[in-house]
């Protein structure tokens, strides 16, 4: 049993935690800037969605454990669930937009890949002209914000916009974005695995759903994506573990069932091979 005391655990902050410091906005968003140092010492986690454009800037975002470092022109996509902290520094300037997940949902297909890749790739260096057309995007939101009537079909064709511009930019970043792009079939392997990690762990079972066999789609992850189709799959689990074992009060035990594990050593051994730690050893180091 886990007898770390509540109030350690990493808080899971709603939109209404910000009203007040946000320069524009309305029920279903938000629009801030980012001016001079900030810091956030405590990873914390958040129920709604946060896309964040840097124009020149310096610093460390960390993300679901991984430190990524913040420079000029940059988009940050962070997805409800994921674990951060951050420090800005002096001189920084950028610009947010959070997000409620039924607003989101509007313009969220625009996002062409799967929500797993920008999980995995939150943070997308822009080119010029890409970082000048977010910026015009971020700029009139803000200001439709403003208006004493803003229009939700006008934001929401904007936002679309922003979520369209961000997937051209990760295609051309990001070599795995590439694949899903060319080959279809590793695209929903993917999504698959979003939604049924937790109780589908073997192969066998996207293959089916898929209508190929289990060694053809290990094949064509191993041709494509350089690691296996068992090993895509333990990497989402491995995902999930650390944010569980960051930001819930849930004991191991708990967190191993939540996990679709039977027994709570074969978890342990499953994460410390993914991660060179025990899930325990992983939990104080947060």
């Amino acid at each position: 049993m886990d007898k770390r005391n509540a109030n350690s655990w990493a808080p899971n902050i709603g939109l209404d935690g910000f009203r007040k410091e946000q320069t524009a906005g309305r029920e279903e968003l938000l629009f801030n800037e980012l001016h001079g140092e900030r810091l956030i010492d405590k990873p914390h986690k958040h129920d709604f969605f946060i896309i964040n454009l840097f124009d020149t800037a310096s610093g460390t975002h960390t993300i679901d454990s991984i430190d990524y470092t913040i420079k000029d022109h940059q988009i940050h996509v962070l997805f409800p669930g994921q674990m951060h902290k951050w420090h800005i520094h002096a001189g920084t300037i950028g610009y947010q937009l959070m997000i409620e997940r039924s607003f989101f949902e509007h313009f969220a297909p625009f996002f062409r890949f799967s929500f797993t890749n920008y999980q995995n790739h939150p943070v997308i260096d822009l080119t010029k002209e890409a970082f000048l057309q977010l910026h015009y995007e971020f700029e009139s939101i803000k200001k439709e914000l403003e208006r004493e009537h803003s229009l939700i079909p006008l934001i929401t064709a904007r936002a679309g916009v922003i979520a369209a511009i961000v997937s051209r930019e990760a295609e051309h970043v990001f070599t795995e974005f590439k694949v899903y792009q060319s080959v279809p079939r590793l695209a929903k392997f993917n999504m698959l695995i979003d939604e049924f990690f937790r109780e589908q762990k073997q192969v066998a079972f996207y293959a089916e759903k898929l209508h190929i066999s289990p060694n053809y789609l290990n094949i064509l992850c191993k041709k494509y994506l350089k690691i296996s189709a068992t090993q895509l799959i333990h990497q989402r689990i491995c995902i999930e573990a650390k944010r569980l074992l960051q930001s819930s009060e849930s004991s191991i035990k708990e967190i191993t069932f939540e996990l679709g594990f039977a027994d709570q050593a074969y978890f342990s051994n499953f994460f410390k091979q993914q991660t060179g730690v025990s899930p325990s050893d992983f939990r104080e180091k947060r």
